[in-house]
Order: structure tokens, then sequence, then C-alpha cells
């Protein structure tokens, strides 16, 4: 169903976290039937919550692919379960019925998951969780248990293999050393196809002084699964403290992956508990000098505040991962790389981390051959980068999916995103080295891939739209404007670096056509006559392509396709968009009711995680939180990237908001503050 406007209202979840807190949200009523868990990450490892005690859903690696399952395509990889464990008190398992009074949060400031409750009149239990944020393969569990009356616990820590996992081999070993017992517990697995060997070690971490630490006892249930434990007496009124240190990597990040899981986990423990969370303090501490502050509506800003630590969580510097649209919250798009990480993720993390936002587009250099090779096949010149990436940079779209050979304008937001790095940074040696040879390759490609039917007609045909409802169509409108955006920064990139660019490449961008129908509205296509959309397409052209220019365009295209959406199956990134653009064009109303429907229905209980589509259950949605957070800071905040870096454009903020303050923007850490 087609409709003109949505009202919007908040609503409240049954189940769903306090509100107001800026940086924490907490869940004080744990419902397992209506539960979708948050993930603790440092860009490299994710740990997704679960409803029961002491348990984790899942661990995820970054760039752990191998071919099992659906598709016939690479997927990630969970590894094993290292921060799985259990609690007995007087000789009985704590279990998710015996806990009472259960409360969990998310610490977004310091990156922590904890979970506090009741067993009964014997006890009260705290844990926390880590991602380390120093330490990419290392994880940290705190558990503190207060008793209330005399009694005794068995801690335990379970090393689980996960079902797609094979040749499991497990491991126990006791360096003893003056100072210190190390006691580890290591499993190995190949992947499905045994392209890779996945490993992970875990260690107690013990307040007490050599010698008087708890005797730690090895257990092997079976192949998939084995335990270390230990036992200790609590007197009525102590607390006892203890923590879990481990390690998880695969082949494809070290050559020695066995002996590295053991060697990071041996470093945690000689770390210890102290060390290791001020490093992870302050490394987080310095990811959140660039952030978004909104004064007058608290939801608001804890919101935000979410959407920010996700995609910080979900990527790192110094690597060449790029994140998938559900980052490391899962195995939702089977880790694969699309135009969600370069059109909707990647501009929020370059504006507010740049030294991240190079991992991204670092990700893409490195798969430039394999993207080569693909236009090679499909009879092109240049670069055509695969609709899904993984691992090797071949396309990895499901056959049965028609986006993987159809859907072209990846390769031009490839090229953007290329573009806009160097517009941030103004590096010009990595322009030279890195920049230009994706940008020539991928103009390339634009200039094989138009029909040349006369001028102004160098169509681009059989493609798969942004709005990909719209399957093998002619002249998609975001599709040619990219290419025209690719083909033009192609040439102006050449410029800055004193080289001469193909002329041809201008040529063919001034003759690549935008089609309008007979109302003066920008056509989505060839043969679009006014049907639904699943998202936001030609709107694109006025932001973030801003080959839309017209103010009149802009409106008339926007209140056309506004009315295009339906209620329900499109993603986040949709209204985020009409977001961008009505707060550009000033009109601060309509801006504030399309950012509240770009989310509000896509929320998750306990935690507000968001999903993909109204009433979606796909958490965590990136791919909308870019775009939504595009929306605070090109929007609302008024930033623009530009050749000569970013600067501020004239907006309007909504009449429930005092201010907005945008801090840590850019390579010099600018505030920008709108009143």
């Amino acid at each position: 169903m087609i409709r003109k406007y949505l009202l919007v209202s908040i609503v409240f979840f049954s189940g769903f976290c306090s509100a107001q807190d800026p940086w924490r949200i907490t869940a004080e009523k744990i419902d397992p039937n209506n539960y979708y868990g948050v993930t603790a990450a440092n860009g490299m490892i994710g740990i997704v919550s679960s409803p029961e005690p002491f348990k984790v859903k899942d661990v995820v690696l970054a760039g752990a692919y191998d071919l099992y399952g659906r598709g016939r395509v690479s997927n990630f990889l969970k590894s094993f379960n290292l921060l799985n464990m259990y609690l007995e008190v007087d000789g009985k398992r704590i279990d998710g019925k015996a806990a009472s009074n259960m409360q969990q949060e998310l610490d977004m400031k310091k990156a922590s998951f904890t979970t506090t409750f009741d067993y009964g009149d014997k006890a009260a239990v705290s844990y926390t969780y880590y991602s380390l944020r120093h330490l990419p393969y290392t994880v940290l569990m705190d558990v503190a248990v207060t008793a209330k009356k005399d009694i005794g616990i068995t801690g335990a820590s379970v090393m689980e293999s996960p079902d797609a996992l094979k040749d499991v081999q497990n491991y126990y070993n006791e360096i003893d050393r003056p100072h210190v017992v190390i006691s580890l517990l290591t499993s190995s697995a190949k992947s499905p196809t045994g392209k890779l060997l996945m490993c992970a070690s875990n260690t107690f971490l013990f307040g007490e002084a050599h010698g008087s630490e708890p005797r730690v006892i090895h257990e092997m249930w079976d192949n998939n699964m084995h335990l270390m434990k230990f036992t200790k007496r609590l007197k009525a009124g102590e607390t006892y403290r203890f923590s879990i240190a481990g390690s998880s990597i695969t082949s494809a990040h070290h050559d020695d992956p066995l002996n590295e899981a053991e060697r990071a986990t041996i470093f945690a423990k000689l770390e210890g508990r102290d060390r290791l969370l001020n490093f992870h303090h302050k490394a987080w501490e310095e990811l959140w000098k660039s952030d978004i502050t909104i004064e007058g509506d608290p939801q608001s800003q804890q919101d935000i505040h979410s959407m920010l630590y996700h995609l910080y969580s979900f990527s790192r510097e110094g690597t060449a991962l790029s994140p998938s649209p559900m980052g490391l919250s899962g195995l939702g798009y089977n880790g694969h790389v699309f135009w969600d990480t370069e059109l909707w993720m990647y501009p929020a993390i370059l504006v507010l981390h740049p030294e991240i936002a190079k991992s991204l587009v670092e990700y893409r250099y490195q798969r430039l051959d394999a993207a080569k090779r693909n236009a090679f096949s499909k009879g092109y010149k240049g670069a055509m980068y695969p609709w899904e990436s993984a691992e090797t940079g071949v396309e990895e779209t499901p056959v049965w999916a028609l986006s993987g050979p159809f859907e072209h304008h990846i390769t031009a937001c490839v090229g953007i995103a290329a573009w806009n790095y160097y517009c941030v940074t103004q590096d010009k040696q990595w322009l030279r080295d890195k920049g230009y040879p994706i940008l020539s390759a991928t103009a390339d490609f634009w200039a094989s891939r138009v029909e040349r039917n006369g001028p102004g007609h160098y169509d681009i045909k059989n493609v798969v739209a942004a709005d990909e409802w719209a399957e093998n169509v002619d002249n998609n409108a975001f599709t040619n404007a990219a290419a025209k955006s690719n083909l033009q920064f192609a040439t102006e990139a050449a410029k800055v670096l004193g080289m001469t660019a193909d002329q041809d490449w201008m040529h063919v961008a001034s003759n690549i056509p935008i089609l309008k129908m007979d109302n003066g509205v920008t056509r989505e296509h060839a043969t679009y006559s006014g049907e639904g959309i699943k998202q936001a397409d030609v709107n694109l052209l006025s932001y973030p392509l801003k080959q839309i220019t017209d103010v009149a365009q802009i409106k008339k295209d926007l209140e056309y396709y506004e009315t295009r959406v339906p209620n329900e199956g499109t993603p986040a990134m949709t209204q985020a968009v009409f977001t961008t653009l009505y707060a550009r064009l000033g009109n601060a109303d309509k801006a504030y009711r399309w950012f509240k429907e770009s989310y509000i229905p896509n929320l998750n209980p306990p935690f507000r995680v968001i999903a993909e589509t109204k009433g979606g259950t796909n958490p965590y949605f990136a791919t909308g939180a870019g775009g939504i957070i595009q929306s605070l800071l090109m929007g609302f905040g008024g930033l623009d990237i530009t050749s000569t870096g970013i600067v501020q454009l004239k907006t309007s903020l909504p009449k429930q908001w005092k201010s907005l303050t945008l801090t840590g923007v850019g390579p010099q850490k600018k505030t920008f503050s709108i009143k």
C-alpha cells in the first residue's frame, strides 16, 4: 500500500529497555521469547548476547569465510564460543529459571556488556564481558559472586565447537612459572571445506597470590566440548572475583593460528585484568572523541550513540576489512560486503574517523585485480566490482539473485568512496598510490559499459536498479548518475595528480542520460510508471551524488518518491535520505518526522537494536545506522564533503532539539555546532 505520509509515534515495546541514559541501554526485564541480542565487538571479533546466564549466542570473526550452507558461496563462520561458562552454587547449576531479578546493560562508552541477577537467598551474581579494543583477537569476561550465606561455588569455562566446523582437536596445558600458573583450554578445528584452521584458547585470571589460587581441573566431555573448572568456598558477605580471558584467530588472519591463539591468551593473562581494561577504555575514549551530541531529546541521543557504537564496533583501523550489512552481529547476508558499506556506512565513518575509513577502502584496493578479472569475464574493460564480496573479491552473490550479474552501480560506489577519502584527507600520495588506480579502472569500466547510441544517449542498459524491485531495466537513475560521478571524479583526480585523464571519460559522462517523466519528475528508469519502490534511488541523485542541485527539482523528486515507499518491507536507509534532504532544504519538521520514521519502527527488544525493515527481526542492521548517522552529520549538521575538504552548509534543527554538536570531525578533529 502506498501512502502520502506516515504519522510517526514512539512505540514502547513490552520488555524494552529503560530510556534516557545517553550511554547505557538497560534491559530491566529479560524475556527469552522476545529477545534480540546486542553485540560487544572490536572490529575483529563480535560477541552476541544471550538471555541465558553465562551464555553467549554467537562469536563472529571478521574475515573468516568458507563455503557451506546455502547459495554455494562463501559464508561467515562462527568461532568457538570461548566465553560460554557455567556457575554452580552448592552443587546446583544456575540456569535462566533459577536466576531472578536479572538485568542486562550495554555500556556504549566503555563497550561492555553486563548481566546481574540473584540466585535465591544464596548469592548475587554479576558478569561483564568485553571485546578488547586494543587486542583484536582477545575477549575478557569479569565475574563477581557475592555470597548471601556460606556457599560453595564451581566456575567452569566451556569450550564448544560450532556445528559447521570439523576435525575438532582439544588441548589442555598448564604452564607453571614461579609467580603464576597458566591453565590453557584450547581447541582447533577445520572450516567445512578444510580451507581454514580456526583456533581458540582461554584461561582463568584469579585475584589470589600465586600458591593460593584455586586448583583448575580439566574435563573432556566429547570431541566437540571440553572445559576447565575450579571450586571455592565463600563466607556470607564475601565477594569473589575471577575473569576469563580468551583469544580466537584463524589461518585467514595468521599463518600459525593454534600457537598464536595460546600466545595471545598468555599475553592477556600476564597483562592482568586491570591493564587490559585500562587500555581498552583508553581506546574507546579516543573513539568517542568523535561524537554527536543532541541537546533536548534524550531518547534520540541514546539511539544515536547506539548507532555510532555499532559502526565503531564493526570496523577497525589498520586492517583491510570492510563491514557487512549486519557487521559482527551474526551471520546475516553471509558476512558479505555490498554497497551498504560504501554508500551508507562509510561516509559516516569517513567524516568521524578517517583512519578507520581507510581500512574499508583498502579492502577494495586489495581486491582491484579481482574486479578487473570480473570485468574481463563480462566483456568489459577496467574493473567491475562484485555486488557481494567476501575474502577474495570475486562475485559471491548466490546465482538465484539477479543482483550478482546486473547490479553494477556498486562499481561506481567504490570509485566514489575512493574519491571521498581523498577529499576528506587531502592525501595526494594515497590518491596516487591507491585511490587513482581504483578511480581510473572503475571509470574505464563505465566507458566500456555504456552503449553509444548518439549524443545524450550513452545508455546503460539491463541493470538492477538501486531500487532492487526494478530488475533488468534500462537507464536507471542512480546507476547512470553514479557512473557520471565516477567518471567526473576520475578526471578530477588525474588533474589533482598532474596527470592527463582519458578524455573519453568526460565525453561519456556528458552523454549519459538522466530521464524525466512528463510531470518533470526524474524518472527512476526507462519503463518506470509510478509503482512502489523498495528503497531510495532517484533521491540519491540529490544526496549524496549532487548530480541534481536545483532546489525546485530536489523538492519535486522528493515529494513524488516519498509517496512511493510502502509501509513495510523497505530498508531503513530510505527514510534517512528523506531526512537528510529535508534538513538540507530547511524543512526541519519534516526532516525530524522522517528521522524517527527511519528507525523507530525497526527497533527490537530489549536493547533497541535496529532490524533491516519495519517489524523485521534480523538485527543489527548497520547499513541503516550508517544512513541515519549521515542524516545527523550531513542533514541536520549540514556537513558536506567537497574536493577541498569538509565544509558546513546552512541547515535547521527540529524544535525538539535545542542544539546539535558534532565533535572530532575530519583529520583536524573539528567541532561544529548548530543551535
